[in-house]
C-alpha cells in the first residue's frame, strides 16, 4: 500500500490514518491486523519502506548521478544507520526481519540502484524529479514521526556540512553479504547494521549527531527510557499473547 508522496509532516499523518483504517477495517470483519516484522521465519517480512526525494531550488540535478545534495543526505543517513535503527526497528521482534537474502535490505550498511539487498535503494536514478531513496530499513512498529525526524535530521546535517559520500554505488549482484571483505572494503562497504534491540539502543545513545543535533539530549533519553519500560511492561502481561506483533495492541497508539 502506498500513500503517495507528501510532506514529511504530513507523509507520517497519512501513515498513521492509514493503519488506523486497516486495524479498524479488519476489525469490522472479525479479523486482526497487524504491522508484524516477521512472523514466520521461513518466508519474508513486512515492512514500512519509506521513499525520501531530495531537493532544492538551488540544486541542479541530472540523470546521470545523483546530486551533490543528494549525496551529503545519503552519505550521512548511512553514516548513522546503526544508530537511527533505535527509532525505526524498535522492538526485538524487528531484527528478526533484519537478515540478508529476505529482501529486508541486508545486514551492511551500503546503498545501491534499485538493489532490493541494500537497506537503501535508489530507485528512479535516471528520472531527477522523482528519484528518490527507498529506506528500507523501518517496519510497520515505528513511530513515524521520531523515524522520519531521526532521518532527516542526520540527512540535513549531511548537507549542511557538505560530507562526502564514500560508499560506492552498488546495484550488485551478488548482495554485500556473498561479497568478501576486501571486496566490501573496496567498495566502501565498512559497517554492520545493528543486529539486535540492544545494540541499536547502544548506538542510538552513543550517537553525538542524533543526540546533540538532532533529537536532543532530553528527547533521546526519554525515548530510550520509555522504549525498554514499555517493553519489560508488557513482556510481563497478558497482552504479549501477540508477542509485541500488534504495536496497537502491545504499545498503544502512537507508539
Amino acid at each position: 500500500m502506498v500513500t503517495g508522496p507528501l510532506a514529511p509532516l504530513e507523509a507520517a499523518d497519512a501513515l498513521v490514518h492509514t493503519r488506523e483504517i486497516i486495524i479498524n477495517t479488519a476489525a469490522k470483519h472479525g479479523m486482526r491486523a497487524t504491522f508484524a516484522p516477521r512472523i514466520y521465519m521461513d518466508s519474508a517480512g513486512s515492512s514500512a519502506h519509506t521513499h525520501i526525494s531530495v531537493h532544492s531550488k538551488n540544486n541542479v540535478k541530472t540523470p546521470e548521478k545523483i546530486s551533490p545534495l543528494e549525496a551529503s543526505f545519503l552519505s550521512s543517513v548511512l553514516t548513522n544507520l546503526p544508530a537511527l535503527t533505535a527509532l525505526t526497528l524498535p522492538i526485538p521482534a524487528s531484527y528478526k526481519r533484519m537478515a540478508d537474502g529476505v529482501w529486508s535490505g541486508g545486514t551492511y550498511v551500503h546503498w545501491g540502484t534499485e538493489n532490493r539487498e541494500a537497506p537503501i535503494r535508489l530507485s528512479n536514478a535516471t528520472s531527477p524529479s522523482s528519484r528518490n531513496f527507498e529506506i528500507r530499513f523501518v517496519d510497520g512498529t515505528a513511530n513515524p514521526y521520531l523515524a522520519l525526524a531521526g532521518i532527516l535530521g542526520v540527512g540535513f546535517a549531511g548537507i549542511k556540512d557538505n560530507v562526502e559520500l564514500k560508499v560506492q554505488d552498488w546495484p550488485g549482484p551478488p548482495t554485500a553479504a556473498q561479497m568478501s571483505q576486501e571486496e566490501r572494503q573496496a567498495l566502501g562497504i565498512t559497517q554492520r547494521m545493528s543486529l539486535t534491540w540492544e545494540e541499536s539502543r547502544n548506538r542510538l545513545a552513543e550517537n553525538a549527531l542524533l543526540r546533540e543535533r538532532v533529537l536532543g539530549s532530553e528527547l533521546t533519553e526519554k525515548y530510550l527510557a520509555v522504549n525498554k519500560v514499555r517493553l519489560h511492561l508488557y513482556a510481563s502481561s497478558a497482552n504479549m499473547n501477540c508477542r509485541c506483533l500488534d504495536t496497537r495492541r502491545c504499545f498503544g497508539p502512537g507508539w
